[in-house]
């Protein structure tokens, strides 16, 4: 496929030149009280160490999908993955999977999504009460090796303080793009000192329409996933096979709650079945049992604050289906536990900050059903252990965090595991060279150093320099076997070496009055980032399964990512109106010369919105860029595309219960959406949901 390679980098400059001019505009505008926020944005501006992006409320509620990548994927340097409706998790300034943390009320989710982008996230978000981005020092707060950020869901399930009188929300929906029908509802309440919460919701979408072909360039364009493999044409049209996604969830918590300390526990179970939208087809069925224990005493001792303890027990499994009538093909199971320990200390010589240790403990293992012998990677234990501290000071004008964090991390393989023999491969005197199974031991010092200088009355800007070590994962030391939902032949490499960033950020932002902005600049630079290299290698033909899949090892090089970051929002006072100009770019490529796999687009997009008597109407527009700045291996290149969305809704009290009934048009346009994060083997054959209307009725008392 030819290539504009000229319209392209005219279009990049655009885009960087809207995000300066959102800030110069901002800086000169006229400071005047903000009298309402219709976009409801909650951004952190008055300490470095709260979350970057907080969700909640009615801006979560309009921006909430079927997973948490559909959630927050059109967020400030947030995108996502997209197979179909049943998995996406959010890519953050270009990095994903291991490099971007997922975190359920502070603790591990415990689920296997950062190991391929077809296993979803095991945290719903139906009833979140609210989800938080973390980067820098607060994320060493949680763990290592965050180097893209963290994500933080929320969903209240232990109280820590008595509801006054019994409060609760329903909400239902119907969905005309997928058949989708989801329900979902929340209570709390107290008995003497003790609160409880109940939660639970029901989400069923059908195989979802989609604009024009499924295949990207139309039913002929015949393309190669792999260079020596074959191209497939799919002609679907209408609705997109093994889209559908069918998930339900509950969670029950109590907690005692006394003067000043409380304790609780949570139980939550999850049921998440949904289909692979590749060419080859499939289906993952997913469940997990999840149990939570916290509690926290205000003013323990002189000179702190708070203690917390915290702990979690996840027993996670999916199967996951073969093409042939959903045979079950293999058994992934995953139990980890996780323990927190935190102390925060109170004001001493300018500042406060937190200090604790952190151990986890998980247990991955895959088995293919029909054989009994592993799946892609040996059963692996992986032991963590932390220390971490981070310091918050404050000096007038001048605001200052510091954060370290060290981590010793074990990976212990089942030894007795013997590697199969595969193939046969393109060329028998050079195969792929096996990992070996052996224990690996990593110690991480990751750290990090910020301030902000509040030069007038609300303007301010920060610098901020990070440095960040990660861990091999089990998959990218010891994986050895066929990956169906990428189409390879997946190579650990048991000589990897910890990965670390050094990130060094830049932003300058305006908090005050009519007109707010922010813009962030950005470079990361990676010694020995770990990717998958395309080895030229494949499956030859012959082989019982996998012709034609490319062989993919685990490799390191280092690596380079700058982006920058920018937004403006103005609310017209009284008026009851709003609206918000953004616009996110990066860029990631070797140090040697090469772009990283699986960029996201640049974008550019506006959102406007107005209230008045109850009703609230809101619109946007997302502009992304093609991408043809693709690593050699990778096919394409991915198309731009146009999203415009709008809603409106009517709010009203009865009885002191206040009823909303609403209506989303999603992808007005009907544009054909293919994120540049997903990989070839679903982006190429499988576009996001077409034009949709939704409509739904919220209950909150």
């Amino acid at each position: 496929m030819n290539i504009n390679t000229n319209y392209l980098p005219t279009k990049r400059s655009a885009l960087w030149l809207v995000a300066s001019a959102a800030f110069t505009s901002a800086v000169f505008a006229q400071q005047n009280p903000m009298q309402i926020d219709v976009t409801g944005a909650r951004e952190s501006t008055t300490s470095i160490l709260t979350p970057t992006k907080i969700l909640q409320g009615n801006e979560l509620q309009d921006k909430l999908g079927t997973t948490l990548g559909a959630t927050i994927g059109n967020e400030l340097g947030v995108s996502q993955t997209g197979y179909g409706t049943g998995a996406s998790r959010p890519v953050m300034r270009g990095l994903e999977g291991a490099r971007v943390q997922i975190l359920q009320n502070g603790l591990s989710v415990g689920d296997v999504s950062a190991i391929s982008a077809d296993h979803a996230v095991a945290s719903p978000v139906a009833n979140a009460r609210q989800i938080e981005i973390l980067r820098g020092a607060a994320a060493l707060l949680y763990g290592s090796g965050s180097s893209g950020g963290l994500v933080n869901v929320i969903n209240d399930r232990i109280l820590t303080n008595l509801p006054d009188k019994p409060t609760g929300a329903l909400n239902t929906s119907y969905d005309t793009v997928s058949n989708g029908r989801a329900a979902s509802g929340v209570i709390e309440g107290s008995v003497g000192s003790v609160a409880v919460h109940v939660d639970t919701a029901i989400n069923n979408n059908q195989n979802y329409r989609i604009p024009g072909y499924a295949e990207q360039g139309g039913p002929n364009a015949n393309w190669k996933i792999n260079p020596n493999g074959q191209a497939q044409n799919i002609p679907y049209s209408g609705k997109l096979p093994n889209s559908f996604n069918n998930q339900n969830n509950l969670g029950v918590g109590a907690s005692y709650i006394g003067k000043s300390s409380y304790t609780g526990i949570s139980v939550e179970r999850l049921n998440n079945n949904y289909g692979i939208p590749t060419p080859e087809g499939g289906m993952i069925k997913q469940s997990q049992n999840r149990y939570d224990f916290q509690h926290q005493t205000r003013d323990p001792f002189a000179g702190f604050s708070s203690v917390k303890f915290s702990a979690a027990n996840s027993n996670y499994n999916h199967t996951e289906f073969g093409t042939s009538a959903y045979t079950p093909a293999a058994l992934w199971k995953n139990i980890a536990n996780e323990m927190r320990l935190e102390l925060a200390h109170k004001q001493w010589m300018g500042w406060k900050g937190t200090f604790g240790a952190q151990v986890t403990r998980s247990s991955v293992e895959a088995t293919e059903i029909k054989t009994r012998s592993y799946a892609i990677l040996p059963s692996t234990k992986t032991n963590s252990d932390a220390l971490f501290w981070i310091e918050e000071g404050s000096w007038g004008a001048l605001q200052g965090n510091l954060g370290l964090r060290y981590d010793n991390v074990k990976q212990n393989p089942n030894s007795s595991t013997v590697l199969s023999a595969e193939g046969p491969f393109s060329s028998p005197t050079t195969n792929p060279a096996k990992p070996q199974v052996q224990n690996k031991n990593f110690n991480l010092l990751s750290y990090s150093a910020g301030g902000l200088w509040n030069f007038a009355n609300g303007y301010g800007t920060g610098l901020s320099y990070t440095v960040s070590q990660r861990a091999p994962s089990a998959q990218e030391l010891y994986s050895y076997g066929i990956h169906e939902s990428t189409a390879t032949f997946a190579v650990g490499n048991s000589n990897l070496s910890k990965e670390t960033s050094h990130n060094l950020e830049l932003n300058v932002q305006k908090t005050m009055g009519e007109v707010r902005s922010k813009v962030n600049i950005y470079i990361n630079r990676f010694n020995n980032y770990i990717y998958g290299r395309y080895t030229g290698q494949f499956i030859a033909a012959g082989a019982e399964e996998g012709a034609g899949f490319s062989v993919v090892q685990a490799q390191q090089a280092a690596a380079t990512i700058k982006g920058a970051e920018g937004e403006i929002t103005h609310n017209w006072g009284n008026v009851g109106s709003g609206a918000r100009l953004f616009a996110d770019a990066s860029q990631g490529s070797f140090d040697a010369g090469g772009n990283l796999p699986l960029q996201p687009a640049p974008r550019i997009g506006l959102q406007v919105a107005h209230q008045k008597n109850g009703w609230l109407a809101n619109a946007s527009y997302t502009y992304s860029f093609q991408q043809n700045r693709l690593a050699t291996w990778e096919v394409g290149p991915t198309p731009s595309y146009n999203l415009l969305n709008a809603g409106l809704s009517y709010t009203e009290k009865v009885n002191k219960i206040s009823w909303t009934s609403y209506m989303m048009l999603k992808n007005i346009l009907n544009d054909d959406i293919r994120y540049a994060t997903t990989p070839m083997a679903v982006r190429l054959y499988a576009p996001q949901p077409g034009r949709s209307l939704m409509v739904g009725v919220r209950a909150n008392f």
